[in-house]
């Protein structure tokens, strides 16, 4: 039996703080001060249908957001992928993760919704928080999110552990002195870094390696980007250290274009 075609085109798209894929927290809902807008477009029929269509839904306090991996890179589909709670030891089957390595490239979150407005465009736009979504992200769909129903607190949670490691974070003096020149724009700017970085952004392989626990990688340095800014920071004798924060020029790191 052939399988039935259905055409499928994003009604938006997600602005948010994740400009790379390094560093974006794995599952919603952890990195809890990350902001973002999902701006629908307007649809071809009429430019007041997806204004129609959000009557009621700031009654709710989250809602799903169904997003495409538009920047994966996967060639192709991989059955079995090396996840990294489980230090990229042991392969899972994919149906068994939320990998974007899928037949195909969807994302689901809840996340909490904030306000909804409209832009100067006259388009529609959804201002959320608590994501784990890749700046550009085309948006397929939105739902409500119903405690009743999605919400299953006697589910079993597989191979995955419900704890997730955290490791203290600190900043040198001149770390918290470029958080403090960009905290009127970004208000909660270091909560957002102490954020993806006590979770350890990094892949599997970086993680087995470069593991805080062994004094040999103390002073290993890192960096990930979160809005314009390029974040570094170094290993300690327990966790993590914020060294610096450089502005990005034209997208790019600093460091890298000397």
């Amino acid at each position: 039996m052939s399988a039935v075609e259905f055409p499928i085109e994003p009604i938006g798209v997600i602005h948010t703080e994740f400009k790379e894929k390094f560093g974006i927290p794995r599952q919603p809902g952890l990195a809890t001060f990350s902001r973002g807008v999902i701006e629908l477009f307007s649809h071809k029929i009429s430019n007041s249908l997806f204004e129609q269509a959000c009557k009621q839904l700031y009654e709710f306090s989250h809602i799903w957001v169904i997003f495409i991996f538009h920047k994966h890179n996967s060639k192709g589909f991989k059955a079995s992928i090396r996840p990294p709670r489980l230090g990229g030891k042991k392969k899972v089957g994919a149906f068994g993760t939320r990998s974007p390595h899928r037949p195909n490239p969807i994302g689901l979150s809840a996340v909490k919704l904030e306000k909804i407005s409209k832009n100067k465009k006259g388009r529609v736009i959804i201002e959320v928080s608590g994501l784990d979504i890749l700046d550009g992200s085309p948006v397929l769909d939105i739902k409500p999110y119903l405690p009743y129903a999605d919400s299953i607190p006697t589910a079993n949670a597989g191979w995955t552990n419900n704890s997730v490691e955290i490791f203290p974070v600190s900043f040198t003096e001149k770390a918290l002195g470029e958080i403090e020149k960009r905290e009127k724009k970004y208000p909660k700017f270091k909560e957002r870094i102490i954020e993806m970085l006590e979770i350890d952004p990094r892949p599997a392989s970086q993680k087995v390696k470069y593991t805080p626990k062994n004094k040999e990688n103390e002073g290993k340095k890192f960096g990930f980007i979160l809005l314009d800014y390029d974040i570094k920071w170094e290993i300690t004798d327990s966790g993590f250290r914020v060294y610096d924060i450089e502005d990005l020029i034209n997208g790019k790191i600093q460091s890298k274009s000397k």
